[in-house]
């Protein structure tokens, strides 16, 4: 598994641990190719955007993805 891949997946065992119920993920929505390495890995898109927090032109927006997690 390349490094990205083992590191959501430590921060997603890491959670379980603590109790947390679902993950959320935040991508600049232009990413599709990053979006769908999220979906792979179990991630939805919420249908929420949020905006990036410097102001840009033109603007950028963030898709939000989120994971719901299975107790261990």
């Amino acid at each position: 598994m390349v490094w990205g891949g083992r590191l959501l997946e430590e921060a997603e065992h890491h959670a379980r641990t603590l109790g947390i119920a679902a993950m959320e993920m935040t991508v600049i929505d232009t990413r599709e190719s990053l979006i769908a390495w999220y979906q792979r890995r179990g991630y939805r898109r919420t249908g929420e955007s949020r905006p990036f927090p410097v102001l840009r032109d033109p603007p950028i927006t963030f898709a939000v993805l989120e994971k719901q997690l299975a107790p261990h």
